[in-house]
């Protein structure tokens, strides 16, 4: 399996910090609303939560980028993902109804792309490919579109 960009941990690793500090915001109200009822000296649950927080904007996106994997055959995609469930996603080129390229704000400034497979089937069977460089996920994308437009002909 082909491993996702390297930047991936960078972007993985600043969505999981606004995620803390959104968290480390919660602990903070948490411990002036209970500061009364609370035995432990204040500020002691927030430190404990943002110690756990950093730990976890340390470890979890490298774990994360180590769960995914991509490999594209001649007329397969294949994704592996997960870190708990983990799952391999096979995706015919036949079934790919359209294809789109989606970068937000932090993706775009590392350079990379998520190439989203919406497939037929199911209603918004959507297939993401997260952490590729920009030129990857064009060329991806154009592979499987002339492959599609193959089987068309």
């Amino acid at each position: 399996m082909t491993p996702l960009h390297p930047s991936q941990v960078a972007v993985l690793r600043i969505r999981f910090a606004i995620g803390a500090l959104v968290l480390a915001a919660a602990l903070l109200a948490a411990e002036f609303a209970f500061d009364d009822a609370n035995e432990l000296p204040f500020g002691a649950a927030l430190a404990v939560g943002v110690v756990l927080l950093l730990i976890g904007i340390w470890r979890m996106p490298r774990r994360r980028y180590h769960a995914w994997g991509y490999r594209m055959d001649e007329d397969e995609l294949a994704v592996r993902h997960g870190l708990l469930l983990r799952s391999m996603t096979l995706v015919p080129f036949g079934r790919v109804q359209h294809i789109d390229l989606a970068q937000g704000p932090v993706e775009r400034a590392y350079g990379l792309a998520t190439l989203v497979l919406n497939t037929a089937g199911t209603r918004g069977a959507a297939v993401r490919l997260p952490g590729l460089e920009r030129e990857d996920a064009e060329r991806i994308r154009d592979h499987i579109r002339g492959k599609i437009r193959q089987d068309l002909l």
